[in-house]
């Protein structure tokens, strides 16, 4: 029996080191990665996989406590339980250093806003006062996290002490954190004004279609229609999300006594905030793709970078 040895190396390199030859395409993979690799898509994954672990936590403490007392567990504890508690905590460390960069889209978003004529004076006004929360929502946002990890002193030099009486600023990590969140809660209750001006102008939008047609609409345009009622609804559920937490954060005792509470609803706006991102960055000629925005404004829902995912100060 003869064989050429090059051959043979050749065809085992094929077999094993190109195996990937044997895998197909895939959209959903492509999409994945457009989507994940982006500074929102990622940060949209970790919110949701650090709420779900915020769920699991107390469940598997309680499973542990149970257990003890029925004497299927020598210890009351879980260790699986504090090492998920290790990644949620790092997770929401994680996000926050990410966002280190959040006023550069914000600058953008503030830019693009005065060149571009919006539907509504009042939509304007609206964006204008969202943006200005966002400029103050980030810088605390970062001194805090500087200050609660030891990076930035407690206090520092008053530079107008040669005309204030007050010589030193004290930079308190928690105060600093709760200023950010109600610039924060700001910025979701305008969120609400800004919702009701897109409601009422896709009110008009299809009624202009209804009345232009007259004998009902077409496929194409019932489906831009039932896109847009749809991102309308996922924005509300998004927001509705974030508004318990941002009153929770704003306050020095909090709004819940029990974090589970915290964990739903920022489950219910990662899940949601997901799935319109997801949506909003299929391919055109995909029919789950989405408008990313109910309106005509420079505001994005899948991937704007206009909405802060907030922060822990509690942590």
């Amino acid at each position: 029996m003869s064989f050429s040895k090059p051959s043979t190396v050749a065809r085992l390199n094929d077999v094993i080191l190109g195996c990937f030859g044997r895998v197909k395409p895939s959209e959903t993979l492509d999409h994945l990665v457009r989507f994940l690799g982006t500074w929102s898509g990622s940060d949209k994954l970790f919110m949701v996989a650090q709420y779900v672990i915020k769920l699991v936590v107390p469940f598997l403490r309680l499973r542990a406590r149970l257990q003890h007392r029925a004497g299927l567990r020598l210890e009351p504890t879980s260790c699986s339980a504090d090492g998920y508690a290790k990644l949620d905590s790092l997770l929401g460390d994680s996000r926050t250093l990410w966002r280190f960069w959040g006023l550069l889209p914000i600058f953008q978003w503030l830019i693009s806003l005065e060149r571009n004529p919006q539907p509504t004076r009042n939509l304007h006004v609206i964006e204008r006062l969202q943006g200005w929360a966002m400029l103050a929502y980030y810088p605390l946002e970062h001194l805090s996290y500087l200050g609660s990890h030891g990076i930035l002193p407690s206090t520092i030099k008053n530079p107008l002490s040669i005309v204030s009486k007050r010589k030193f600023i004290n930079l308190d990590p928690s105060v600093l954190g709760l200023w950010s969140c109600r610039f924060w809660a700001v910025y979701v209750f305008l969120q609400f004004a800004h919702l009701h001006e897109d409601r009422q102008l896709l009110q008009l939008r299809q009624k202009a279609l209804r009345k232009a047609k007259g004998t009902g609409l077409t496929p194409s345009e019932k489906q831009e229609l039932a896109q847009r009622w749809d991102a309308w609804w996922s924005e509300v559920v998004v927001n509705l999300g974030y508004l318990p937490l941002t009153i929770h954060w704003s306050l020095k005792q909090g709004l819940f006594k029990d974090d589970i509470w915290i964990a739903a609803f920022g489950l219910v706006a990662g899940v949601t905030s997901f799935r319109s991102g997801w949506r909003a960055t299929a391919p055109p000629s995909s029919s789950s793709a989405v408008p990313t925005s109910t309106s005509t404004s420079g505001k994005t829902d899948g991937t704007g970078p206009s909405e802060p995912t907030g922060y822990d100060v509690s942590s």
